[in-house]
């Protein structure tokens, strides 16, 4: 089928088993949930950003990955204390960006991944605070140094975690 694809959203497209889509998110918010409430200092890693961006990269799907980011997003916000919707709004921006910068370049390399995660990390972070301080009207201070930091954390958690969930792709 590959041969007769006409873009490379056809040709690169993958798949992961129906198992795999469900527990996944599912794992990654129980995680960040339990880890960040015992363990403080671990609430720089966004478990649910990065399964957000590598299904985004993986399917290559823009509106796919539009709706898995704010499912997930929505969730996240059910289990925290910010406003309903703001991670919803958030993981939804980043997936759809991701997954369409991952129709025009190649997604499987490490070195594009950490770079991909790692802007998409601060991209996240502005949007959240633009949408908490800006149009909410919360006292947020913006820290460039925490916000560099965690998303060097980000991308180096994620080339890690993007390496065990490609041991999941479906082979055709």
């Amino acid at each position: 089928m590959a041969l007769l694809a006409s873009t490379r959203r056809e040709a690169d497209q993958q798949s992961f088993p129906f198992l795999v889509l469900l527990f996944a998110p599912l794992l990654a918010l129980g995680l960040q949930s339990i880890i960040s409430l015992h363990f403080p200092v671990f609430d720089v890693v966004d478990l649910p950003l990065l399964v957000t961006i590598y299904f985004a990269m993986s399917w290559r799907n823009p509106i796919s990955a539009t709706i898995a980011g704010g499912l997930i997003g929505i969730a996240q916000d059910a289990l925290t204390h910010h406003p309903l919707g703001v991670f919803g709004i958030g993981k939804s921006l980043v997936g759809y960006l991701t997954a369409s910068l991952g129709v025009r370049i190649d997604t499987e390399s490490h070195g594009t991944r950490l770079l991909v995660v790692f802007v998409s990390t601060l991209m996240h972070s502005g949007i959240l605070w633009l949408l908490q301080h800006r149009m909410l009207g919360e006292p947020l201070a913006w820290n460039w140094l925490r916000e560099l930091i965690r998303a060097v954390v980000n991308a180096l958690v994620a080339v890690i975690l993007f390496a065990l969930l490609d041991k999941t792709k479906q082979r055709e």
